[in-house]
Parts: C-alpha cells; sequence; structure tokens
C-alpha cells in the first residue's frame, strides 16, 4: 500500500485523482446512481434492495463504515474484479469515482438512494457527517489481491484493459 493511498488518509490535493476536473456522473464508466423502493406509512419507511431487480450482483459480503472523522478520507483504492453497492444508509458523505479519464463526484445522503460502482474504478469517500454510516453490499470476499492502492498502478492497469 503506497503511503498516500492509505485508506484513512486526508485526501492530498497534490495527488493525480485531486487535480483532475469532475465531469458529470454520466461521463464515468462503470458507476451507476439507484433509486431504492421505498414503502412510508405511519409506521415508518421500509427500503428494499432486491439481487436481480436494483442489484446485478449476488452479495457475498457486507461491511458498514462509521465513526469517520469529516476530514478523514476512506477507499483510495480500486478492484480488479469486485462489484460493490453502496448506501447512505445514515447521514451523508461523498464518493468521488474515477475511471481513469473522468471523474465525478456524488452525495449520497438517504437510505432510498445507492451507488453502483463497477470494478476497475478508484474511489474516495470523504465529507462523512457525525452520523454517517455506509453501508456496501460486495460481490465476493474480501481478497487483498483484488485492491489497487497505488494511482499510478490502477491507470496503468486501466491503460492496458485488463479484465
Amino acid at each position: 500500500m503506497a503511503a498516500d493511498h492509505t485508506p484513512d488518509a486526508p485526501l492530498k490535493p497534490d495527488t493525480p485523482q485531486a487535480r483532475s476536473p469532475l465531469a458529470p456522473l454520466s461521463e464515468v464508466r462503470g458507476c451507476r446512481l439507484v433509486d431504492l423502493p421505498e414503502h412510508t406509512d405511519p409506521r415508518g419507511s421500509l427500503t428494499v434492495i432486491e439481487c436481480g431487480r436494483q442489484l446485478r450482483f449476488r452479495i457475498e459480503r457486507v461491511f458498514y463504515v462509521h465513526g469517520v472523522p469529516a476530514h478523514v478520507a476512506r477507499g483510495l483504492h480500486a478492484h480488479r474484479e469486485l462489484n460493490e453497492f453502496i448506501v447512505a444508509v445514515s447521514g451523508s458523505f461523498e464518493v468521488t469515482v474515477d475511471d481513469g479519464t473522468s471523474r465525478a463526484t456524488v452525495r449520497l445522503d438517504r437510505p432510498g438512494r445507492a451507488l453502483h460502482i463497477e470494478p476497475h474504478l478508484w474511489t474516495e469517500f470523504t465529507g462523512f457527517s457525525p452520523d454517517a454510516i455506509c453501508l456496501v453490499l460486495a460481490s465476493a470476499p474480501y481478497d487483498p489481491d483484488d485492491y489497487l492502492y497505488d494511482y499510478a498502478e490502477f491507470e496503468e492497469f486501466v491503460r492496458a484493459g485488463r479484465p
């Protein structure tokens, strides 16, 4: 893991991913926002995520990130093969996605909207509110060999067109 890309490091303004301009999310290959079905009545709300409907992969791992200080960046990596489905079940945070050519930032701030992140996307999670809980549904168990923590290595991986 490169020193500039530790999972809990503040985002440094001189890194390549911090300098490149932002584009609309639709210009970043391999990600999509998903509006989740919500059912609300006087008892409260229920939000649904179903495999084969909102979710295009089988869930193999579930984890959540919480208690992140506002100045801390999480993620700062890409996956070779893993799909992730990200939901702000409480509070809010921003996710920056980068496909090696275009990058965009989206704010997740309600449990009825998710972000599907396919493999080969660099991700950065920032701006966590004090009550933020980031739920991640993943397509595979944890595999340290699936991670690209160095941005230059990620760029080379994308340029090489590796599957």
